[in-house]
């Protein structure tokens, strides 16, 4: 199948799709044939203002490509918002079979410093924007016994970060909205998995910089261009990949991991039950060897990129 035809047919919604990686999936979905809406209230890395530019613009590129594309600017933070979006694919096309959850925000702060509004704020839009869209579209997945949707998860959830609690909380919650529905879905025919990004953008460039580590993990991740994470996206929209369902995946610069889900480890057992202290003199000491560290995302990504 060439590029061209892979999505040849599909319409698309893409949330956030103003710039950064939003902007190269709906570039690469246009370019394997598909029909794009191009998502972006136009608001700056903290969620702040509205501009119609940034999305129309997109659409512009993709209609030189000769491809198809219209804009929309409503918020995926809101229900109302959420229906609209799809209803703009409907209205523009007659039809929506993938989602690709890519719209966000950073309020970055550490957590005993965080507000509630700087919390509900990246919750809203990550978590619960990816709610509204998906919950939106899957009436219509449903009824046409097809669908995909492509969320996009972190690593500062997955693994974890420093100073990301509200934006780790809903990254990590992604992770388990995308396999919920992809259990609740599968019987429609209708696909949901994970992508973990690790690409320069105009989120990543809010990401503190005042230590030499700091600094010098900003110059790894500048080499990682948001066009590396498209590839994957348009593969797992396509239907080539019908056997690849609840998954996530991350990828970096040229590699691609498919990350694990948590899974029991280690056991132990007494037939007479616990006490809290058979726990503390038992149990915890037996299992010590199999903790996890306290881990950040650089910790385990340690290499340059490939």
């Amino acid at each position: 199948m060439s590029e061209q035809t892979l999505m040849a047919g599909k319409v698309v919604v893409v949330t956030g799709a103003g710039g950064g990686i939003g902007r190269d999936i709906a570039l690469a979905l246009a370019r394997s044939g598909a029909r794009v809406v191009v998502n972006d209230i136009g608001a700056s890395v903290s969620g702040e203002g509205n501009d119609a530019g940034p999305a129309q613009k997109v659409v512009d590129e993709i209609k030189a490509l000769g491809g198809e594309a219209v804009a929309n600017t409503d918020s995926v933070s809101d229900a109302r918002g959420g229906a609209r979006i799809v209803t703009s694919a409907l209205d523009s096309f007659g039809r929506i079979d993938g989602v690709v959850n890519n719209a966000g925000i950073l309020r970055d702060r550490f957590f005993h410093k965080m507000s509630d509004e700087e919390w509900d704020a990246v919750i809203k839009v990550h978590l619960y924007g990816s709610y509204h869209v998906s919950r939106a579209a899957a009436t219509h997945f449903k009824e046409q016994n097809s669908g995909v949707f492509v969320h996009m998860t972190s690593t500062s959830g997955l693994i974890g970060n420093f100073g990301q609690a509200n934006y780790a909380a809903a990254k990590l919650g992604l992770a388990a909205l995308s396999k919920s529905i992809a259990l609740d879905m599968q019987k429609f025919n209708v696909r949901s998995n994970c992508i973990a990004p690790f690409a320069w953008s105009r989120m990543i460039g809010s990401i503190p910089t005042e230590t030499e580590a700091e600094k010098a993990r900003v110059e790894r991740i500048k080499q990682m261009t948001p066009a590396k994470i498209a590839p994957l996206a348009v593969a797992l929209c396509s239907d080539a990949s019908k056997d690849t369902n609840g998954q996530i995946f991350a990828v970096r610069n040229n590699e691609i991991f498919l990350i694990s889900q948590p899974r029991p480890v280690r056991s132990v057992h007494r037939s007479e039950g616990w006490t809290p202290e058979s726990v503390l003199s038992h149990a915890l000491p037996a299992m010590k060897a199999s903790y996890f560290d306290l881990d950040r995302s650089g910790d385990v990504f340690t290499w340059d990129p490939v």
